[in-house]
């Protein structure tokens, strides 16, 4: 015993020392150096990407936060390494980003040709290119989030009824992506619950997977065979990430069946282009994740924001009056009419830009013969982690002011400058080869919901001292959003 232990000691030492040599010429948090426990620390935190922007606005935009590890909020270098013809690759980050620790979905695919080949197949039914209705489903399901809030939490003279905006606008979310995915909502909004328990499962579970993708002894540990074979998740379990896979299996099962019939929706698209039974569990249950978590954190962030931010608030609400009266915009909304608004679209983009949807690292593993990036050399192998929370606040592109929700930002840049921001702003979707494949569908949602919830209601933050609770970890837990709604008045 006593011998296996001096032989880690040293084994520890001089990894640390060899660790240190490979990068030392790159600033950061000195315990980054030799261990992970920096990077462990920072994710316990719940607010990794402030702690990362701190850093990078501290160092410069590449910093040292691990023994083989780098840090990025440059939008150039992020550009650099996800373009499509890029020999950079995705690195051991994105192992252990599965809802089902078994199989690889489109988004952990690390071997380049097989994601390519799975990104083709599955490329027109997240476009919803072939879902004729698809406008239509998520108009369905505005219009019962409108619902959930007259039959249930409208204030009356007699009566406070307090809403959690956090709860309700992921409701919606889920029940829009389990629309259009499947052409059947699973019910959150009707039922004004948490169906399938998966907000609870998923949050009890993203803080284990974010540790897991950015320490990779620990993913090593986790995922290996042995563990996974004892206490990882099945598709029997009645609880936790087991039973979301079970409802994934349960509803490709039915598409798969002897006597299944097409569907114009994206699993109906997945099956024609020749996407496998097994591929369709395991892109169902990302998808959900994908779909819901990250627009509804778009959603609840802009508005947040926006109800502090009286000025901006009466400003959409008046362009959406007058829009209403001249006869410019539906009853709902159309996602081509949305895009007229000009205050709409400035508030949209400035509620990206505050809060990205999605925070993780998204590393990318640096190319064999290594690369040289702003004078510095950087070894083949290296991890370069994105920070696009840091990216969306520079002031090199969005002013001075880039950590202040001002939404008239875009309305007073000119035509290079909007460009500019509106791209670098998009890189919270990804970019290139590995950019995010639901991109249209989001946007169809954000250009909806606004206006259609404030053609509609009136909303007050009930406790401006505590607003909300949130927590990251690369995706973001927000409830105890409460707000006072009550009822538009021309």
């Amino acid at each position: 015993m006593a011998h296996s232990f001096f032989a880690f000691i040293i084994y520890y030492v001089v990894s640390s020392i060899i660790a240190y040599g490979r990068l030392r010429d790159f600033p950061g948090p000195l315990i980054g150096r030799f261990s992970y426990i920096w990077l462990i620390s920072n994710a316990r935190s719940g607010r990794p990407a402030e702690h990362f922007t701190n850093l990078n606005r501290k160092h410069g935009s590449l910093v040292r936060i691990g023994p083989n590890d780098l840090v990025t909020d440059d939008p150039d270098i992020l550009r650099r390494m996800n373009a499509a013809r890029s020999p950079y690759g995705r690195s051991s980050w994105y192992d252990t980003t599965k809802l089902n620790p078994h199989e690889d979905s489109l988004f952990s695919l690390r071997d380049t040709g097989a994601h390519d080949k799975l990104k083709a197949k599955c490329a027109a039914g997240y476009a919803g290119k072939e879902n004729l209705a698809l406008e239509d489903g998520i108009n369905s399901q505005v219009a019962g989030f409108v619902d959930l809030i007259k039959r249930k939490y409208v204030t009356t003279d007699d009566e406070v009824r307090p809403m959690d905006l956090g709860k309700t606008t992921q409701y919606f979310t889920l029940d829009v992506i389990t629309r259009v995915a499947y052409g059947k909502e699973f019910g959150y909004l009707a039922t004004d619950s948490d169906v399938h328990d998966y907000i609870s499962t998923t949050e009890a579970a993203i803080p284990l997977l974010q540790l897991c993708s950015e320490v990779p002894w620990l993913a090593s540990f986790m995922f290996s065979k042995p563990v996974l074979g004892a206490v990882g998740p099945k598709h029997t379990d009645k609880s936790g990430l087991g039973k979301l896979m079970g409802v994934a299996k349960e509803v490709v099962g039915r598409r798969f069946g002897t006597d299944a019939k097409e569907e114009p929706d994206m699993l109906g698209a997945f099956i024609r282009h020749g996407v496998s039974q097994s591929e369709c569990e395991t892109e169902v249950l990302f998808q959900i994740i994908a779909g819901s978590d990250t627009t509804a954190t778009a959603i609840r962030t802009t508005f947040l924001h926006l109800i502090t931010s009286p000025r901006a608030y009466h400003t959409l609400k008046t362009e959406i009056s007058t829009a209403i009266i001249q006869g410019r915009i539906s009853s709902p909304i159309t996602y081509e009419e949305g895009k007229t608004l000009p205050y709409l679209q400035a508030i949209i983009y400035e509620g990206l830009r505050m809060c990205a949807p999605f925070t993780g690292l998204c590393a990318k593993e640096v190319p064999a013969g290594g690369d040289t990036i702003d004078g510095h050399f950087v070894p083949g192998g290296t991890r370069i982690a994105q920070n696009v929370w840091g990216t969306l606040r520079r002031a090199d592109v969005f002013g001075k002011d880039a950590d202040l929700f001002r939404p008239e930002r875009w309305i007073e840049a000119d035509a290079a400058t909007k460009d500019k921001m509106q791209k670098t702003t998009e890189l919270a979707f990804g970019y290139g080869r590995w950019g995010c494949a639901g991109k249209n569908v989001a946007f169809l949602e954000l250009n909806k919901v606004f206006v259609e919830l404030l053609r509609n209601f009136e909303f007050q933050i009930l406790d401006p001292a505590k607003p909300w609770h949130s927590v990251n970890h690369n995706l973001f837990m927000q409830d105890n959003f409460w707000v006072k709604v009550t009822e538009h008045k021309d």
